[in-house]
């Protein structure tokens, strides 16, 4: 296992995510000095950040490895899934929003998988749209995890409306990747 920054980056998110839920079960004494929404999102912010500083930084001195292409999107997705489970618990995201995003990332994650097994994963690299979402994504769950008006915004109506959108554009990336695999799922691939 690769011993760098990039790495040491990817593994305190993935640290970062039990804290993050762990900060709705102490006692309000531990949190009182802050709050608990505004210290779990400040959690997840800190660990969206390590995702996009990981991998600029393993590009930039040339320390990407093969388990950090690895476990890399593994912490991201366990990161934006978790944080969708304990925001259905908080009753601050309908439970089907939930499902519909997780589901795409665990199907697609699979398709890749898959595809790399048959040495066509350059037919699923992420797309412009799959980009656009996980945008969404990363803006909409610190304000639904925060829930209270912030500089006269109202964060969970803000953060609902940019969730439907992540939502949206995780079917629309989904239907795309399937339709860039479709060849290979036909069998038809072989044939041109």
């Amino acid at each position: 296992m690769p011993s760098n920054i990039p790495m040491y980056l990817t593994w305190l998110r993935i640290v970062l995510i039990p804290l993050m839920v762990g900060i709705f079960y102490v006692p309000d004494s531990w949190t009182a000095f802050v709050g608990r929404d505004l210290l779990a999102t400040l959690v997840f912010i800190v660990a969206a950040a390590t995702d996009w500083l990981d991998g600029y930084l393993a590009r930039r001195w040339n320390e990407t490895s093969a388990f950090g292409a690895f476990l890399d999107p593994v912490a991201d997705k366990l990161m934006v899934a978790t944080a969708l489970i304990m925001l259905v618990q908080l009753e601050r995201l309908d439970a089907i929003l939930a499902v519909i995003i997780i589901g795409r990332e665990i199907a697609i994650s699979a398709l890749r998988e898959w595809m790399a097994e048959i040495g066509a994963r350059k037919s699923v690299a992420v797309s412009m749209v799959g980009k656009i979402k996980t945008t969404a994504q990363m803006v909409s769950i610190p304000l639904l995890l925060y829930h209270a008006p912030l500089a006269g915004l109202d964060t969970q109506f803000a953060g609902t409306w940019l969730i439907y959108v992540a939502a949206v554009l995780t079917l629309w990336s989904m239907g795309y990747y399937l339709r860039m695999a479709w060849p290979h799922l036909t069998g038809k691939a072989d044939s041109d």
